[in-house]
């Protein structure tokens, strides 16, 4: 039966109103995946999508009303991010996913808000960290091995942390063909895995609570950052994880 469904997130961020509204308009490969959008009320948005307020840099929504370039779950989806600039610097975000989902309304609303929490904690990062910067994405599927429960347990043992490391350990990733490098742990829980290099954020997403593999995503931001081979050497490393 089809819910509307609405996820409400409100988050400080030691960045300014324009590197905000930059990072959620023009720096998506840093945080999340590339998207573009045509300026102005009316213009193009992702998935086919149209926005719908255009307020820089202070209001941003944006709207899919096709249900036939939605995934088969959902009828409707809409994307709004108020920014708003906090006294002494930095600026207050509101962020609201709301939509329609036509089946299986508490496991896809519960993927979402988790999905959600990890997404803008990326935000916040790249935004703390590389805020500027270009950048790259790549990403890598595990195989459907990797879709079963301990999944993400088995990714973090194969990069080198301890069951119980927490965010804010380091560790020193050794991948197959490619140089080592260091990390500090900045997100973890049962379903997400967040590391943050010198030049990357590395984020491993066990997506086995909602019947998916785990996927590796990179957000590069050094100057030889080359997104197909890293693709390519993840890939590898996530096969040889679940083979």
């Amino acid at each position: 039966m089809s819910k509307e469904f609405e996820i409400v997130r409100e988050f400080a961020v030691d960045a300014e109103p324009q590197q905000v509204w930059d990072a959620f308009t023009t720096g998506t490969a840093g945080w999340l995946w590339p998207m573009e959008y045509e300026e102005g009320e009316g213009g193009g948005a992702p998935f086919g999508g149209s926005v719908t307020v255009w307020d820089p840099p202070h209001r941003l929504v944006d709207r899919v009303e096709d249900p036939a370039l939605l995934p088969p779950v959902q009828s409707l989806n809409q994307l709004e991010r108020v920014i708003e600039p906090r006294e002494g610097g930095g600026s207050w975000v509101r962020y609201v996913h709301s939509g329609i989902f036509v089946e299986d309304w508490d496991s896809q609303y519960d993927g979402a808000a988790k999905h959600t929490d990890f997404y803008l904690h990326t935000l916040r990062q790249y935004l703390e960290h590389f805020t500027g910067r270009p950048a790259t994405h790549s990403s890598a599927e595990g195989p459907a091995a990797s879709g079963a429960p301990g999944s993400l347990d088995a990714v973090g043992r194969a990069l080198g942390l301890a069951d119980g490391a927490q965010p804010g350990g380091r560790v020193r990733v050794e991948l197959p063909g490619a140089a080592p490098f260091d990390a500090v742990v900045d997100y973890r829980n049962a379903y997400f895995l967040g590391l943050r290099g010198e030049d990357a954020l590395y984020r491993f997403f066990g997506r086995g609570a909602w019947g998916a593999p785990v996927e590796v995503v990179v957000h590069g931001f050094g100057a030889d950052a080359d997104p197909k081979e890293t693709g390519r050497v993840w890939q590898e490393w996530i096969n040889g994880v679940f083979a």
